[in-house]
Formats: structure tokens, sequence, C-alpha cells
């Protein structure tokens, strides 16, 4: 039944469980077809760069290599050895729509663990930046969730991958806290009244996919792990904006080398 002229599509009733029409592993195939590329598995561990600051480091230190079967029409994949762990990074996948819409291309390319590490304002967090928080929990304020669950505040990291990661991450530097954020299509409407909404719901950031990863990850089963990487205050206070060395590509790589590790994922596994 047509919706009424009134209605929004986005809250409209949705089958969830139907298998959708358009599939990624048939755009890779079109892609790969048209662009002439080998049938070849992307690595287990995969990294999303939001920023792409990743990508840019690899390329300028010779640190990374393209992938030459990574059929993305949109993105590039970057391969770098960490202590004999190959991980593939992709860089400025921004935005739910456009992470969930790769990470569904990464498990269907042999991705078996997608790690996103993206910027993030802070709402209530440790005064000392930068720092990571893991994100537990992901306030479903955007669109791409709605596609994947039905209705609900919250997405979340599954309870026993959170906790064993936050043990495996305590002695981490600088510092992994566990928390929960705060999931936007919108980063300009941060206005004040829904920064104190978002407080009330004590979360300690602000970004723009979790909460489309997780939703994705919860209804096809897979494993994604979203940290963000604070650092700033909204560019409110002057001086934001600020990762570290090589622009918080170190400790980037480094702390997704420590996720994959405390997840199960050893230098040599494909």
């Amino acid at each position: 039944m047509p919706l009424p002229e009134s209605a929004y599509p986005l809250a409209a009733g949705k089958d969830y469980q139907a298998e959708s029409l358009f599939r990624p592993e048939h755009l890779l195939r079109e892609a790969r077809r048209q662009k002439q590329l080998p049938q070849a598995d992307v690595p287990a561990v995969t990294l999303l760069d939001p920023d792409g600051d990743i990508v840019r480091f690899l390329m300028r230190t010779g640190r990374g290599r393209k992938h030459q079967g990574w059929a993305c029409y949109h993105t590039d994949m970057w391969v770098t050895d960490l202590d004999g762990l190959e991980i593939g990074v992709v860089g400025c996948a921004v935005g739910a729509p456009f992470a969930v819409l790769v990470a569904e291309q990464l498990a269907v390319s042999g991705a078996q663990l997608v790690v996103s590490i993206t910027s993030a304002g802070q709402i209530r967090a440790p005064d000392t930046l930068p720092c990571f928080v893991l994100i537990e929990r992901a306030l479903r304020d955007e669109g791409t969730s709605a596609h994947y669950l039905p209705p609900g505040k919250w997405s979340y990291l599954g309870p026993a991958v959170a906790a064993r990661l936050s043990e495996a991450l305590q002695a981490f530097t600088p510092a992994v806290f566990t928390g929960a954020c705060w999931t936007t299509d919108a980063p300009y409407r941060e206005t004040q009244a829904a920064i104190d909404d978002a407080l009330g719901e004590g979360v300690a950031c602000v970004e723009m996919e979790a909460a489309g990863l997780y939703a994705y990850a919860t209804a096809r089963g897979r494993l994604v792990v979203c940290l963000a990487h604070i650092t700033n205050t909204l560019a409110t206070g002057g001086d934001d904006f600020e990762k570290g060395a090589n622009d918080g590509a170190d400790s980037s790589l480094s702390v997704a080398q420590a996720v994959a590790a405390a997840l199960g994922f050893h230098p040599a596994q494909r």
C-alpha cells in the first residue's frame, strides 16, 4: 500500500528478514568484470579509516601496498603488515551509510573482522585528549540502522566481545575507555539541546558511523568493533583535532592490532 503524502518513509514498516535484491557480491562481480580485476580475498582483519589519515600515512611512508583485488567502485584498499598480521585499510568511508556499504562488501570479500576508528567530538570524556573510546553502545540518531534493525534507541557491540576487549585494552596508551557514543548523520546540527540530550543518555562522544555499523553487524552476524578517537571539543575551545604523531596513524594502527589479537586474529591468518 502506498504511503500517505505526509508519511516519513524512514519510519515506515520494513521486512527485516527479507533478502535484498541488490547484493554486495553482485556489485563486486560487475566491478571486477569492468575493471578486469583478479578474484582475491582481502585480509581477514580490515580497518575503516573515515578521516583517511592512516591511508595517507601508509602511502607517504611506503608501509602499505595497494590491494589489487579490492573491487569497490568508491574506495581503494591499502594493506600493511603489523608484526606479521596483514591488515587492509579503507580510507574516507565517512558516515553510517558509506561505512556500512563498505563493510558489507568487505564481508563478502573475505574480511572476518572490521574495525572502525573514527574521529569523535567530546561530550563527556576524560580531560586528557586525544584518547580512544571502545564503543559498547551507540545512540541511533541516523538512518542506516533503521534498515537493519527494528526501531530502538541503541545499537550494541556484543557484550562478550565488549568485555574481552575492555580487559585487553586496559593498559593501552593512549588510554582506551569503554563507553557510549551518539551517532548522527548531521554533524552541523549538533545543537546545545541535542548535546544536552546526549549527556542525559550518558554518552562520551559524538561520531557518524557506529550505530549503523553495529546494527548491520547484529543483523548479519558479523564481527565489527568501533572505536572513537576523541580529538576535539566540537571546535569550541581552539587547538582541536590534534591526534598526535603522524596524525594518529601510529596509535590507531596499534589499537587495531591489539583489538585483532584480543579476538584471536594472529599473524599469518588470512
